[in-house]
Formats: C-alpha cells, sequence, structure tokens
C-alpha cells in the first residue's frame, strides 16, 4: 500500500518520487491473496462440507462483517486517490498520510479485506475458508506488509518510524 494525503485536515506530507520509479516489492496484490484463500476453502468445502453456523445467524453475521469492513477499507482507499498516490501495490508512493483511517490503523484496507473475507466464509458457512485465513494473514504479512514497510521506511525515513511508533498495525 501506500500512503495518501487528506486534503490539508492534519495530514503530513512527508515526500514526493517520480512516478513508476520505485514500488513496496510485494508479491501480488493483496485482493488476490485473499482471493487464492477463499477459493481454495470454496473446494475444500466442496468436497467436504464442515457448516457450523445455523442459517439464519450465517447471513445475520456475514453482513454484520461486511459493513464492519467497510468502515476502514473505503475511505482509506478514497484518500490514496485524493492523495494522488498509487493504491496498487506495484506503483510508486508518491505521499505518506498519517490522517483519516490511518490514524487509527497503518493498514485499514487490509484490514477491510480481512473482514471481507470472513463475511464471506460466514455468509457461505464454511470452516475451511475460516481455516484457512491462517494461512492469508501470513503470506499478507511476509509478501506484503512488511516489504511495503521496508519501503515506506526507506522512502520516509524517521517521519515514518514516528508514525510506526504511534499507530499500530492493524487495530
Amino acid at each position: 500500500a501506500g500512503g495518501q494525503r487528506d486534503s490539508g485536515q492534519g495530514a503530513e506530507l512527508m515526500a514526493r518520487a517520480p512516478a513508476d520509479s520505485d514500488s513496496s516489492g510485494a508479491i501480488t496484490h493483496p485482493p488476490l491473496i485473499y482471493l487464492a484463500g477463499l477459493l481454495i476453502g470454496l473446494g475444500l468445502d466442496f468436497v467436504w462440507p464442515a457448516p457450523v453456523l445455523p442459517q439464519p445467524a450465517q447471513y445475520y453475521l456475514g453482513a454484520g462483517l461486511f459493513a464492519l469492513g467497510l468502515v476502514p477499507a473505503a475511505p482509506a482507499a478514497r484518500a490514496f486517490v485524493r492523495a494522488g498516490t498509487g493504491l496498487p501495490v506495484d506503483r510508486p508512493t508518491t505521499a505518506l498520510v498519517t490522517s483519516g483511517a490511518y490514524r487509527f490503523s497503518r493498514n485499514p484496507i487490509y484490514l477491510g479485506l480481512t473482514l471481507a473475507y470472513l463475511e464471506i466464509a460466514a455468509a457461505i458457512d464454511s470452516l475451511w475458508v475460516v481455516a484457512l485465513l491462517a494461512g492469508v494473514l501470513p503470506v499478507m504479512h511476509y509478501g506484503v506488509i512488511a516489504r511495503e514497510e521496508r519501503y515506506l521506511d526507506g522512502k520516509f525515513g524517521e517521519a515514518y518510524r514516528r508514525y510506526c511508533a504511534r499507530t499500530r498495525r492493524w487495530l
């Protein structure tokens, strides 16, 4: 992920970089990692169904998780657009902003993706999909987040380290 600027509402614009000169080196786009876990889980669920929730509960839980996922992810994604910085992990980050959803989490979009993943798992009542989140999250950590953190530290230096000191990775 990149950074974002929040149109003067307490945002810190730390630096600018020329377009297409750098990126985080993430292994792939994060939604694809979540999608892989979901598809493998669906395949296992098709072969060996493992429902755990009573039918009406699965829909309520799924809807609630989906709504919770939108809370951090949607405004965070909009912040990238406002800042004019790349949202895809293979594009350069041109701004680091620490306001909005990023005051509470360094990864609000990934938090939203995780909640959306759990929403799908609840809605389809698949224990396999939930279990595979235990594989998705380490791939996200080592293949995306750790690489982004190294990249942002190298690019924004002390300003990024101060941000990390005061803001949790997830919540």
